[in-house]
C-alpha cells in the first residue's frame, strides 16, 4: 500500500478533497468551494489533534465566517474605501455605494468554485491543485488572472503553493494572501500559547486596519515592545490584528513563525519564502472568539495597490506567471 492517498470526497453538498498519510493519519481536508482547508489532523497524545480552526460543515463553507483559510487573490487584506490607482487609472470596487457599507477585502475568489485540475499520491507525497478562472474583468479590476492552488502532504508537512498567471491584454496589480485559522487546544483560549514572529518592523494602521501614509506606517519593534514577538512568549492579554515586515529567514530560506501550546507540547511553524505576516488573535470573530489564532503570510500588505514602496511587488505583466509558496510545519505533539 502506498504510504500517501488522495481521492475526491464530499461533505453534505459540498465538494471536498482529502489527502492522507496513511503511514501515521496526518490528514487535510480540502473544500472546492473556495479551496479554503478544512482540517489539518495529526497524530497527538491520546489521539488525533486537528491543527486547523476551519468550518465545520457546510453551511459554514457558504457562508465563509471569518474567512477562515482563505485564499485571497488578486489582493490580501483591505483596500483603503476600496478605490486605488493603477497606471494612472483611479480604480473603485464599489461604485455607487457610499459610506460605511464600502469595504473591499481579501480578494475575488473566497466564494469561487475551484476545478479539481491534478490528484495524485504516492509513497513520497499526496497533492491535489485546484483551479480558478473567477478573476476576470469587473468594476474596480479590469484585468484577468488564472489562478492555480497546489496543496501538498508530506514528510514536511503542509505545502500551499499559489501561481497567478496574467491571461489580460495589459498589467494587472495582484498579489496572495491566505488567511489560516490555527487551535492548538480545543478547550482553551490563546492567552497561554507562546508566539514567535521573526519580524523587525510593525505596520502601524488606523482603525480600519489601512495603514498610516508613508514611513509612518512602519515602526521598528524596538519602539513598540506590547507587539514585539521577535523572541517567543506567551500572547497573554495582547489583542493582535496586525502586520509585520522585515521578516528575517532562516538558514533554509525559510521566515518561519512559530505557535506553542506548553501545556500540550504542540508547536506548528507556518512558513513562506517573502512578504508579511499579519497575526491575528480572533477576537472580532463570531464563533469561538480568542480559541485560535491566524497566522497569515501575505505576499504584500494589504493596501498594496495604494503603497509606492509595493508597486513593483504587485504588478503582473500580461502573460506572465508568478508563485507564492508558504507552509505548516509540526515541531512537536
Amino acid at each position: 500500500m502506498r504510504r500517501y492517498a488522495a481521492e475526491p470526497a464530499a461533505l453534505d453538498d459540498q465538494a471536498i478533497v482529502v489527502l492522507t498519510d496513511q503511514h501515521d493519519g496526518r490528514r487535510l481536508r480540502i473544500a472546492c468551494h473556495g479551496a479554503a482547508l478544512l482540517s489539518f489532523e495529526v497524530p497527538a497524545a491520546g489521539g488525533v489533534r486537528d491543527l486547523a480552526d476551519g468550518y465545520r460543515d457546510a453551511a459554514e463553507i457558504s457562508a465563509r465566517p471569518g474567512s477562515r483559510f482563505a485564499i485571497m487573490v488578486p489582493f490580501g487584506g483591505r483596500i483603503a474605501d476600496a478605490r486605488y490607482a493603477f497606471d494612472g487609472q483611479p480604480q473603485d470596487l464599489q461604485p455607487g455605494v457610499v459610506g460605511a457599507a464600502r469595504a473591499s477585502r481579501h480578494g475575488f475568489v473566497r466564494d469561487a468554485a475551484f476545478a479539481v485540475a491534478a490528484l495524485s499520491a504516492d509513497d513520497q507525497r499526496a497533492q491535489v491543485t485546484l483551479t480558478s478562472a473567477a478573476i476576470r474583468p469587473q468594476p474596480g479590476y479590469p484585468h484577468a488572472i488564472d489562478l492555480a492552488i497546489s496543496f501538498t502532504l508530506d514528510a514536511g508537512g503542509l505545502t500551499l503553493e499559489a501561481r497567478m498567471r496574467n491571461v489580460g491584454a495589459s498589467a494587472a496589480p495582484c498579489f496572495f494572501g491566505w488567511h489560516p485559522y490555527f487551535r492548538l487546544a480545543a478547550d482553551a483560549a490563546v492567552d497561554g500559547w507562546q508566539l514567535q514572529i521573526p519580524a523587525q518592523t510593525l505596520i502601524r494602521t488606523d482603525a480600519e486596519l489601512i495603514a498610516l501614509p508613508g514611513v509612518a506606517a512602519y515602526v521598528p519593534l524596538d519602539d513598540a515592545p506590547a507587539l514585539d514577538f521577535r523572541v517567543p512568549r506567551r500572547i497573554g492579554a495582547s489583542v493582535l490584528d496586525h502586520e509585520y515586515t522585515d521578516l528575517q529567514a532562516e538558514p533554509d530560506g525559510r521566515i518561519r513563525t512559530r505557535l506553542r501550546d506548553p501545556a500540550s507540547g504542540l508547536a506548528i511553524a507556518v512558513w513562506q519564502e517573502r512578504g508579511v505576516m499579519h497575526a491575528f488573535t480572533a477576537d472580532t470573530v463570531s464563533r469561538d472568539r480568542r480559541c485560535a489564532v491566524a497566522l497569515e503570510p501575505m505576499e504584500c500588505m494589504a493596501d498594496a495597490f495604494n503603497r509606492v514602496e509595493w508597486a513593483a511587488a504587485v504588478r503582473l505583466l500580461p502573460g506572465a506567471e508568478r508563485s507564492f509558496r508558504c507552509g505548516v510545519e509540526v515541531e512537536s505533539a
